[in-house]
């Protein structure tokens, strides 16, 4: 495996030590326009276009080696990591290729539905719609439905009588 300045390197297509040197700069504090202007010959005059390129790709890769670490770590967790696994994972380019392997090794999230049900709440809405209330409301509401739903009216015949308000108290159309 690469190192990072190796990666670099191939990817900008200039020698290991300017990107060893530009990097040791910018760890340091030193920010792009200072170094492309006064410290031209510690990176073997790389410029400002070309130090930018490598600050971006320093940042990414950093991330991507950090994010490759807790990947490896959270799959070798569940003991499902194999050799063929942790070498794919090492050998990812991008961290779209590293997400892409572990997709099928990623925890799901949990819903409130889960942490209720492993709490044992698991029986609460059977239980509360078996109450006297709940069935009282599910016969009301069932009932109204059938008394106040409007059947389709045909263009031609007989029109149906109004309807009766209910022994809840609701109101007719």
């Amino acid at each position: 495996m690469q190192s990072i300045t190796q990666r670099i390197a191939a990817e900008l297509g200039v020698r290991e030590p300017q990107i060893q040197a530009a990097v040791t700069l910018l760890d340091g504090g030193a920010t792009v326009p200072f170094v492309a202007r006064y410290r031209k010959e510690a990176t073997g005059g790389l410029d400002d276009i070309a130090l930018r390129a490598l600050d971006t790709r320093l940042v990414y890769q950093r991330e991507l080696e950090q994010r490759r670490l807790v990947v490896i770590e959270e799959i070798e967790q569940q003991g499902q990591l194999s050799l063929a696994l942790r070498q794919a994972l090492m050998d990812a380019a991008t961290k779209q290729e590293l997400e892409d392997l572990y997709l099928p090794f990623r925890q799901k999230r949990r819903t409130k539905g889960e942490s209720a049900r492993e709490a044992g709440w698991n029986h609460w809405p059977t239980c509360c719609s078996r109450t006297p209330a709940a069935s009282r409301w599910r016969r009301h509401r069932h009932s109204w439905w059938r008394r106040h739903a409007r059947p389709l009216q045909p263009t031609s015949g007989p029109t149906f009588p109004p309807r009766k308000p209910c022994s809840m108290g609701c109101a007719t159309y």
